[in-house]
């Protein structure tokens, strides 16, 4: 296995459109790096130039301890799996799982020691003399994997592998992934627009946004601590609350917005410096709890329970917020309830550039 290494890894194409603004950062060997964002953040570009499939406009990407911006795909050691399953319809499991090593005069031992390898770690052992359009989705996804695997490649590519499939099948297969990567021990760099993917899967995770590198850090870490606006809103479902308006002191630390209404944060404390200063006050909704008779005063538009958990879907002075609560005992629609915003779990930003406030 291999780790890698990206500095300023930038990408330009003809007509002049920026696609990866100077992309910085190393993979550790045997990390599991996620990138995320949303559709034509670059993610995709980024791992295609990992792969050699697009050209690097400028900077460096190292593999191991080898520059490869000028190596051919081929020639880089890596394995990608790609959205499509890229089958081929008239070959059996086993024949597509030992295609790749056939083109390259693996000797036949060899080639059979790998193939049974993959199949097994795979659960594909049964499937071997079956032809993709006998399995299901899940099944030839995992065949696509398998196909990565007999290579025993440095760095595995995963572009969106389970985009594909349904609900019940990407949680399987994402679990598998999961276990796979425990196995191995292998450097995987994966491609997602699903945050839930993302943070499940991602040892660490690059969130992107139109080609800029937001925030790099553990699953948790951009969760508890988002670096902007952009980060705060894109992780996490239901998405951060989000309200703009002015701190002040008055009968305690509030935050008045724009228009009408306001929003009391008893208990929380910020810099002497933020006081009269406009900030975006960010607040999870499984921080934003019901209060008796203090906080702010919502009516409950819609009760969505899904079983462990509930989400109110709330209006407040015309803005919507979202709730978290646990599914017993909840209001119905049409209430107005008192809600306050748990002080040790507040996120403050500049509303200007979208920057996290350092107290």
């Amino acid at each position: 296995m291999a780790g890698l290494q990206l500095d300023q890894v930038r990408k330009v194409y003809g007509n002049g459109q920026v696609a990866v603004h100077g992309a910085t950062f190393d993979i550790a060997d045997g990390e599991l790096m996620v990138l995320v964002g949303p559709s034509g953040c670059g993610k995709s570009t980024l791992l295609r130039m990992i792969a050699g499939l697009e050209e690097i406009t400028s900077g460096t990407l190292r593999i191991g301890d080898r520059v490869v911006n000028d190596v051919a795909p081929k020639d880089r050691d890596i394995a990608m799996v790609f959205q499509s399953y890229a089958l081929y319809p008239h070959m059996t499991v086993a024949e597509n799982l030992a295609f790749g090593l056939k083109l390259r005069g693996t000797p036949r031992a060899e080639l059979d020691r790998r193939v049974a390898d993959a199949a097994a770690m795979l659960g594909l052992e049964s499937m071997l003399d079956k032809r993709p359009r006998e399995m299901s989705g899940g099944q030839r996804q995992r065949v696509a994997l398998g196909r990565a695997l007999v290579r025993e490649p440095s760095v595995f590519l995963l572009d969106e592998p389970l985009s594909n499939l349904d609900a019940k099948l990407r949680h399987s297969t994402r679990t598998e992934i999961a276990r796979l990567h425990q196995r191995l021990g292998a450097t995987m760099v994966y491609v997602t627009h699903d945050q839930v993917e993302a943070m499940t899967l991602g040892q660490r995770i690059v969130v992107l946004d139109a080609g800029r590198i937001q925030q790099i850090d553990t699953p948790m870490a951009l969760y508890e601590r988002p670096a902007n606006l952009f980060v705060a809103g894109f992780l996490g479902s239901p998405a951060m609350n989000v309200l703009e308006g002015e701190l002040r002191a008055a009968d305690g630390l509030r935050l008045v917005l724009d228009g009408q209404g306001d929003v009391p944060l008893p208990g929380a404390e910020v810099p002497s410096a933020w006081l009269g200063r406009r900030v975006a006050l960010g607040v999870r909704p499984e921080h934003l709890l019901p209060a008796a008779g203090e906080g702010l005063q919502a009516r409950v538009d819609v009760v969505e329970p899904i079983g462990s958990e509930a989400f109110l879907h709330l209006d407040f002075a015309g803005r919507a917020l979202v709730s978290r609560l646990p599914p017993q005992g909840l209001p119905e629609p049409g209430t107005q309830l008192h809600l306050r915003a748990d002080p040790a779990h507040l996120h403050f930003f500049d509303p200007g550039n979208g920057l996290r406030l350092a107290a």
